[in-house]
């Protein structure tokens, strides 16, 4: 009632609907209002003024209000990044909310990208106490594929996080699925925290090869079952199988055409890795040109000097699990002839190992979502004892086994909008969602930057574990959770928002203090200014009284 027939608003909410985005009169405004439902979605204040903003700037009316009724939560209320418009006044309606305990799962993960069926994994959970209360002994669970895994408990102080590991046995490959669990009242949505990840049964490895095969790349994954090793000849390459395979090595090639350098970039950029072994006599043009297309270093001349391996990047993961303890003297690999590498600022190389004149004899380099992983030495005879070396295998295979491309194992409802394809070589078919209470929609897929991608548009508004389905097979996993921006009960009240928006500069924003008068009558105010017809009628009354007294005081 505060408000003319003839005012126009707009209605904005956490999830930035596309018909909210207009201005509507007031009774379709109320209808908007009672449509309003609880959403998971969160936005920082700065969001939502600069949307409010951008729309008031657009109308011509001279009377521009922006209203922002919230609990003002310290984690959402940003300040310092207000944008100040003289020409939009904002005023500010604090929810009085009190300040309540909150114990909860704010996120897990692997301690080890690499997982297979049979061998015991570690998850790590971090637990938060966003309270002034400890917590002691409080039951953790683990729960994989309906199954109680792993049960721990955990003891918190007061506003304090801690980490636990909760370990447990991979019992089957492909899709996994699970869920974290305590008890906390009276908060519960973040109670839960729930995850996917995918275990492959086996690892495909194609190799490349110039004259010959490598008797030691068949030696190591042509006897483990878990690999499934095809070797082919540099001039019998089928490109449609490089979407198949995890790990390609490059074996003594002495050229690499522009067109193998386009499907091995485009294989990078999924994910896969990428092992470069030069040949002898290597051209030097064509390695070059490839290898500065992935911003790596790139092979100069031949360097023939007998050099030795000096240092190992021990704390680098292909070399985790690799040594219970390192001794002094430690056996390393020799060089009798190495390609020197001329450096690139962009490369972002990690030297593995390194020879004692500083030139590197194995570095890692990232390239798309993989990795390219490039030896100085070929690895046949005469140039290296390396492949005979007991290093070679566990460096080898470790690179095999850590180039499973990792998927994320959860996303956030309704923030993450769009969300990685786990299986990308399906982009041609028609892929469903499905959860919890027959939940089913059809995302629309997209291919960005070479990533196909699935966008969601915020039609998954709950906290679960979903499948991926092509036709009625299921073909992988995505996991959503609930924003954990506003598991921290702490709230701005009126007088702190007060002194922020003075520090700040911020003189077209005001608050509507609820506790101080009724938010109609301080709204009767913003728009028709304050009424004093009252006091006008009591001082006139007052005066005619005086008058009156005072001339019969002087007539007596």
């Amino acid at each position: 009632d505060a408000f003319k027939p003839s005012d126009k608003f707009q209605l904005l909410t956490n999830d930035f609907e596309g018909r909210h985005q207009r201005l509507v009169n007031k009774e379709e405004f109320l209808n908007l209002v009672d449509e309003i439902t609880i959403s998971p979605a969160v936005k920082k204040i700065s969001e939502v003024i600069s949307r409010q903003q951008d729309l008031l700037l657009k109308q011509e009316e001279q009377n521009k209000f922006a209203f922002i009724i919230s609990d003002f939560q310290k984690s959402i209320t940003d300040v310092e990044t207000w944008r100040n418009d003289s020409l939009v006044r904002v005023r500010m309606l604090p929810v009085a909310v009190g300040r309540g305990n909150n114990l909860y799962i704010d996120s897990c993960w692997f301690e080890s990208p690499v997982r297979r069926a049979g061998q015991i994994q570690e998850l790590m959970v971090r637990v938060k106490n966003a309270s002034d209360v400890a917590y002691e002994n409080t039951p953790v669970k683990l729960i994989v594929n309906g199954q109680q895994k792993a049960p721990a408990s955990i003891d918190l102080a007061e506003n304090s996080s801690e980490v636990i590991s909760m370990p447990f046995t991979i019992s089957e490959s492909g899709l996994n699925q699970g869920v974290v669990k305590i008890t906390d009242y009276p908060v519960t949505y973040d109670d839960d925290f729930f995850f996917s990840f995918y275990v492959d049964e086996n690892l495909p490895v194609l190799i490349i090869n110039g004259e010959k095969e490598s008797p030691y790349f068949k030696s190591l994954f042509g006897r483990d079952d878990y690999f499934i090793l095809n070797n082919v000849k540099e001039n019998n390459i089928d490109y449609s199988q490089f979407q198949k395979n995890k790990f390609i090595i490059l074996n003594e090639l002495k050229n690499i055409s522009s067109g193998l350098a386009q499907e091995l970039k485009k294989f990078t950029e999924n994910g896969g890795t990428m092992l470069v072994v030069p040949s002898k006599d290597i051209d030097i043009d064509s390695y070059k040109t490839f290898l500065n297309s992935n911003n790596l270093n790139y092979y100069a001349n031949l360097d023939t000097n007998d050099l030795k391996v000096v240092k190992i990047n021990t704390s680098h993961l292909i070399f985790s699990n690799v040594f219970e303890s390192i001794p002094e003297n430690l056996d390393l690999p020799v060089s009798n002839a190495h390609y020197a590498l001329v450096k690139s600022s962009r490369s972002g190389e990690e030297e593995l190992l390194k020879l004692q004149n500083g030139d590197a004899f194995l570095s890692r380099y990232p390239a798309g979502k993989g990795f390219i992983y490039l030896s100085a030495v070929p690895f046949s005879e005469g140039f290296s004892n390396f492949p005979k070396h007991a290093l070679f295998v566990p460096v080898l295979y470790n690179i095999a086994l850590y180039s499973q491309p990792q998927q994320p194992m959860f996303y956030t409802t309704g923030s993450d909008e769009m969300v990685a394809n786990p299986r990308p070589g399906l982009q041609n078919e028609i892929l469903k969602i499905t959860g919890a209470h027959d939940f089913e929609i059809i995302p629309e897929q997209r291919t960005m930057d070479g990533k196909q991608q699935l966008l969601v548009h915020g039609q998954i508004k709950t906290a679960e574990n979903f499948k991926l389905k092509s036709a009625e097979e299921t073909i992988g996993g995505l996991s959503f959770n609930f924003d954990r921006n506003e598991s921290i009960l702490s709230y701005f009240s009126a007088d702190e928002l007060l002194i922020a928006i003075e520090k700040y500069g911020l003189k077209n924003f005001a608050i509507l203090n609820p506790n101080q008068k009724e938010v109609s009558q301080a709204l009767d105010e913003l728009n028709l200014g304050r009424r004093l017809w009252k006091l006008c009628i009591i001082f006139a009354l007052v005066f005619l009284l005086t008058e009156i007294a005072l001339l019969r005081f002087f007539k007596s």
